[in-house]
Formats: C-alpha cells, sequence, structure tokens
C-alpha cells in the first residue's frame, strides 16, 4: 500500500488494487460491458493499467498492462485502453496524482449528458470531498481530444465530467480516487432526487460552506473548488428576476418610440426610390 511519505505502490500490489477497484466499479454499476479504466503510478515514470476489451469485473493481475509516461506498453500481454493518453495527462497536469479512474456512473454521466456542473452545497461530505465537478467540453473517445479536454481542470478540482461520455477523477492514492468516483455518483443521485424529484432543495449558507472548506484543508486537500453557497444564488436569482422595465408605461413607450423610429426609416426609404 502507498505509504504516508507519498511512496509507490509496488507493481504486486498496484496489479492486485486495480483488480479489485475494477470489481468494485463493476459491481456498482459504475460500468457495462468493457467500460472504464484504472491506471496506477509505480514510479516517476511507470504505471500499470487496464487493458482494452476486458470486463472491470473480471480482471485478473496478468491482464494488465504496464507503460512508460509516454504510453510505450514495457510489460504484459495485451494493449492498454484507448483512453490511456487522458490518464497520462493527468499524471501530467498534476505530479501529486497517483491513480486514476474513469468510469460510466449511470446518474453522474446523466449531468454529463445534461451538460450540467455539480456545484450546489447540498451536502457537508460532497463539498469537503470533491468541492465543484465541472463538465469538460465533448471528446470523441480515444482521440487527443479527450486528453486535451480535460486538462484545465486537472489540478484544481478531484473529478471532472466528460460531456456525453462519464466520469473521471484521480488521486494521491487508488483509494482516493475510487472514493471520489463513488462520492461522485453519490452527490449526483442526491441533486437529482433533491432538483428533479422533490423539486426542493436546502443548500448550505457562505458561512457553512466556508466552515467545509476551512476543515478540507486541514485535510491536506487543496483542490476541489468551492460550490455556490445560498446568498449568492438569491442575489444570482434576484437579478435574473429583475424587470427589464420599472412599469408598463415605460415598456409602451419604448415600444411606441421604437415604431415610430422604424416607420420613419422605412418612409425615407420609400421617397428615395420614388
Amino acid at each position: 500500500m502507498l505509504t504516508q511519505d507519498g511512496a509507490y505502490y509496488s507493481d504486486f500490489e498496484a496489479k492486485k488494487m486495480i483488480c479489485e477497484m475494477g470489481r468494485r466499479m463493476y459491481m456498482k454499476n459504475f460500468v457495462a460491458a468493457n467500460d472504464g479504466n484504472i491506471t496506477i503510478k509505480t514510479g516517476p515514470n511507470t504505471i500499470w493499467a487496464t487493458p482494452t476489451g476486458v470486463s472491470k469485473g473480471f480482471m485478473t493481475p496478468d491482464m494488465l498492462v504496464k507503460l512508460d509516461m509516454k504510453g510505450n506498453v514495457l510489460a504484459g500481454n495485451r494493449k492498454p485502453s484507448s483512453e490511456i493518453k487522458m490518464h497520462l495527462r493527468v499524471y501530467e497536469e498534476n505530479p501529486g496524482v497517483k491513480a486514476v479512474t474513469h468510469a460510466h456512473p449511470p446518474v453522474a454521466t446523466s449531468f454529463a449528458i445534461a451538460g450540467i456542473d455539480l456545484d450546489q452545497a447540498v451536502s457537508p461530505e460532497a463539498v469537503v470531498i470533491l468541492g465543484t465537478v465541472p463538465v469538460a467540453p465533448y471528446a470523441t473517445p480515444g482521440t487527443q481530444e479527450v486528453p486535451d479536454s480535460i486538462a484545465p481542470y486537472c489540478k484544481d478540482y478531484n473529478a471532472v465530467l466528460l460531456a456525453n461520455h462519464g466520469a473521471l477523477t484521480w488521486g494521491k492514492d487508488i483509494i482516493e480516487a475510487y472514493y471520489r468516483l463513488e462520492s461522485l455518483e453519490h452527490y449526483a443521485l442526491m441533486l437529482m432526487y433533491s432538483n428533479r424529484i422533490i423539486e426542493q432543495a436546502n443548500e448550505l449558507n457562505c458561512n457553512q460552506v466556508s466552515d467545509l472548506i476551512a476543515i478540507r484543508k486541514k485535510m491536506g486537500i487543496h483542490s476541489g473548488g468551492t460550490p455556490g453557497c445560498k446568498s449568492e444564488r438569491k442575489e444570482m436569482t434576484s437579478k435574473k428576476q429583475q424587470p427589464l422595465f420599472a412599469s408598463e408605461a415605460d415598456k409602451e413607450q419604448l415600444i411606441q418610440q421604437i415604431v415610430a423610429k422604424v416607420t420613419e426609416q422605412v418612409l425615407q426609404k420609400l421617397q428615395l426610390k420614388g
């Protein structure tokens, strides 16, 4: 296991943990068929990764692939996932990361399909563990577009939704990366129930959110962003709801002015033609 001083997993431990997390992802319905991929860093320039074309629920250590940070295969008799570039980009952008998970949890992926960020402060755990989860622009799976689309989020956040695709999480070890994946789906589920089914969400106020951010920092977590709080959202809502006109009379007066101006311009053009 990873030690407190930031040492790497051994090859044996990394392969064992990838298979275990793959089974958990499969049992949680975060992946279907051969979906998803997992990587663990085992040295400054090496990672172990899940292979392409294999269900994450039925992997064995001998199926896994060892690569360098440029994507060259160092060990294993299978091909790595076509989305390995996405994992490598996370490691490149955020050197503190030592594990990455990618899956298609149904509720979180539904938010990704809708293009909705997870940014409401409705749960202390979500604020501390995740903060906010933005949606990265759509990119065709397996192409260079994918790592380019997630690059801006790797350092300041703990997870990102991939538009019309799925979810990506990372951490200082595979346990943290996987727990963030679980927390992400749980957070999305709460938002779906409260906003779309119950249709009421009592969000935390700004003081409460600030206290949680302070707790997060004490835990050594300095990424994740800060979700909007109650007073900020009220202010935004009130601004949106402010009428454009002080009264109906003002509105009617403006309409008449516009009509008069347009009529004058039309008559001028008719006179020129005549």
